[in-house]
């Protein structure tokens, strides 16, 4: 399993925070099982979207090329030159 990155760590936690505060505010929750509850909620949503960041961003990297677009083509690179004729500092 790969290691998390700062992405994914991000947009979980903000998941998390926002989606908790956003339940709280609007269920009114006083109980404490009912914040309980939220704050279970919240963290699941928060940990299914630090996982499906990560698969997003590899199918767009992944996806196909537009048909009919050619891939770019390397550049040719130039052989080296010699350079027996070059003065050496070196005695």
């Amino acid at each position: 399993m790969p290691r998390p990155t700062l992405t994914p760590i991000a947009c979980g936690s903000a998941t998390v925070v926002l989606s908790t505060l956003a339940m709280l505010l609007l269920s009114g929750a006083r109980s404490g099982a009912g914040v309980v509850v939220i704050a279970a909620t919240g963290l699941v949503l928060g940990l299914l979207v630090a996982v499906a960041v990560p698969l997003r961003g590899r199918r767009s990297a992944a996806a196909p090329t537009a048909a009919g677009v050619p891939s770019p083509v390397p550049a040719s690179v130039p052989a080296p030159r010699s350079r027996e004729s070059e003065h050496s500092l070196r005695s």
